[in-house]
């Protein structure tokens, strides 16, 4: 019988050590292609001073924190050049006024096209940062997925998280029978060794841009 792991798998830090990759800059906004395997901020452990947030203040000191991405998990981050911009933007975050698409493969083959997952998230205490579903104390969590491609061992999938709960997507899918490929947190040792990195890509980010409020998408082809 195939099972999730009890706790995180061991890690040792070693960010990648590739450019900045700027998909969109204006005097508002930087729009960057976060790369798997490098931190959003810096973490408190020693070690883990590199991040995105400390790569990009050393071009753009002016830049502000929106939004995060996990560790593993590469794609479009977005951030602002202003407070005002921080501002607005981080209400557009909480009213889920911001639309995100993500890619993911996941371990066999999911029985029809399309569905909507509607499972209450809160951290599992003993086994920190994992997340695990909880209908007592759990926050209301929802993602919608698509089919949009299969192999003989994984089902690709367009993930649309309706809310944004830490490690949201990657608890769904494992509660649904499919853990993401290559997951160090969730993925049984078949789906974990079946793919060399985490394989969730945060795809497209759409925002209302905070100069005008013109609806705009920022994409970020998927890498695998």
């Amino acid at each position: 019988m195939l099972t999730r792991p009890q706790k995180p798998r061991p890690f040792i830090y070693a960010p990648p050590s590739t450019p900045l990759k700027i998909l969109h800059k204006d005097a508002h906004l930087l729009v960057l292609s976060k790369p798997h395997g490098l931190l959003s901020v810096p973490g408190k452990l020693e070690g883990r001073e590199d991040s995105l947030q400390t790569r990009v203040a050393k071009e753009y000191p002016e830049s502000l924190l929106v939004h995060r991405l996990d560790l593993e998990t590469s794609g479009v981050f977005i951030m602002a050049r202003s407070k005002e911009v921080q501002r607005n933007l981080g209400m557009q975050f909480e009213r889920r006024k911001t639309g995100k698409t993500y890619i993911a493969r996941v371990w066999g083959q999911i029985e029809g096209e399309s569905g909507d997952i509607d499972l209450p998230l809160r951290c599992d205490w003993d086994n920190r940062p994992m997340q695990m579903v909880c209908h007592e104390q759990g926050r209301p969590s929802q993602t919608h997925w698509d089919v949009i491609g299969r192999d003989e061992i994984s089902t690709r999938v367009k993930l649309t998280p309706v809310t944004g709960r830490s490690h949201q997507l990657r608890v769904h899918m494992l509660e649904l029978g499919h853990p993401i490929l290559g997951d160090d947190f969730y993925a049984h040792e078949e789906a974990h060794a079946a793919a060399p990195r985490l394989q969730l890509h945060a795809e497209s980010l759409t925002v209302h841009h905070p100069d005008g409020g013109a609806r705009v998408t920022f994409t970020d082809p998927c890498p695998f």
